[in-house]
């Protein structure tokens, strides 16, 4: 039998029928009318013919069918079967391409993609991060139905030693919302992530200490006599000062710019994407604070220090940084309150005076930027009380000049 060649390969021209071209050993290569060209192996194993494919011209050269040949012969030899050795070999690939696909962290992936458009960009970046660093390193190539819950019980009580419980929350939400997309997508029956009853319960929330009403007083004093020592940063002490008059988050105070405070109408709107702003399920709001007159004073004085740069609030050793979140802190601890007071403590200071005064409780909630809790309640909400607001935070600045002062103050019911 005349062999075959590279040339006259290419020179074969497809015809209104298939043929084939004979190599030899029971291979030949199949010309196909569309002009495609496959090789094919001819052989017999128990008694029965068969045909096994070792691929298409150009892409196998004919030296190269040849080999394929010659490795098939060798199967057959020794009593293997090539079809059915390339059979298994295309599932196991198959399977592993499945197993790949429809793995923990594919289908984390694709929640992620899907969900993260209706998220805020910090919260995607966590939900991912919290994956990333508990979850994905030990369940992340586990095929989605094979996953067990002692397998996730395992990856909470890690988290559970190091005390942060919080995460440890935020992650089972991660987890079971990737087990509920794989359900609804069809790639797992079951979903087990529903451990709650295994875990740890959280250990109750310790407030942020805060001194009593009948302390503020000598309080007040004690930031007045450390103001008015020797190199006492004017940073800092604006810092404190701010946060007491405008029941604000450190954070917000911290990066607060001032591109954003309007002194001549004595209003600083916090913007939504702002370091420490917060926000039920994820969802910001910017957030209008009036401006008392005290605050406006302090922030007028502070200008002259600060105002050739982007924040209010500079951290002095570090350009484009701001203060540290200790800066607060380690003023309320130099004047002998550590343990006692914190700068988010003003925040339930202001509420409990203010709210003793008569005020409003959803102005008051307005005023510290919570979310209204009562869902009914809150659809129905369509103003954010600043001009009530803004009279009870000149009343607030009042009251804490007047009991600073020795004053004694009366509660009026508003």
């Amino acid at each position: 039998m005349k062999k075959l060649t590279e040339m006259a390969i290419k020179k074969a021209k497809p015809e209104a029928k298939a043929y084939k071209m004979a190599d030899g050993g029971g291979m030949y290569l199949l010309v196909q009318p569309t002009g495609s060209k496959w090789w094919r192996l001819k052989y017999r194993i128990g008694g029965k013919e068969k045909m096994l494919s070792i691929g298409v011209y150009p892409d196998v050269t004919l030296s190269e069918a040849r080999d394929r040949r010659e490795q098939a012969r060798k199967l057959l030899a020794n009593g293997g079967d090539p079809s059915a050795i390339k059979k298994a070999a295309k599932q196991t690939i198959q399977k592993s391409l499945q197993a790949t696909s429809n793995s923990f962290a594919s289908l984390a992936a694709e929640l992620h993609k899907v969900k993260s458009p209706m998220w805020t960009a910090g919260h995607a970046k966590q939900w991912m991060g919290n994956l990333e660093k508990y979850a994905l390193p030990i369940i992340g190539d586990r095929p989605i139905a094979e996953i067990e819950p002692m397998e996730l019980v395992g990856i909470m009580r890690t988290v559970e030693k190091s005390g942060t419980f919080e995460t440890r929350d935020r992650l089972l939400q991660s987890i079971n919302a990737v087990f509920k997309y794989a359900i609804a997508t069809g790639r797992a029956k079951y979903n087990p992530a529903e451990i709650r009853m295994a875990l740890a319960d959280r250990p109750k929330v310790e407030h942020f200490a805060c001194i009593a009403p009948a302390e503020l007083p000598e309080f007040l004093r004690a930031v007045t006599a450390y103001q008015n020592m020797d190199k006492v940063s004017p940073i800092a002490i604006a810092a404190l000062r701010l946060l007491m008059l405008t029941t604000t988050r450190t954070s917000e105070v911290r990066f607060s710019k001032w591109a954003d405070f309007d002194l001549d109408a004595g209003c600083w709107v916090i913007p939504e994407e702002q370091t420490g702003r917060k926000g039920k399920m994820g969802k910001r709001n910017p957030h209008a604070v009036p401006l008392c007159t005290q605050a406006v004073k302090i922030l007028r004085d502070l200008y002259p220090v600060t105002g050739q740069g982007e924040y209010v609030f500079p951290n002095r050793n570090s350009a484009g940084r701001v203060i540290s979140e200790n800066t607060v802190l380690k003023i309320i601890e130099t004047i002998g309150y550590k343990g006692r007071m914190t700068g988010h403590g003003f925040r339930s200071l202001a509420r409990s005076i203010l709210g003793d005064m008569g005020h409003r409780w959803e102005v008051l909630e307005a005023m510290l930027s919570h979310a209204l809790v009562n869902q009914t309640a809150a659809a129905y909400v369509r103003t954010t009380y600043f001009e009530e607001r803004r009279g009870i935070m000149q009343q607030w600045a009042d009251y804490l000049d007047k009991v600073e002062a020795g004053a004694k103050v009366i509660l009026l019911r508003a």
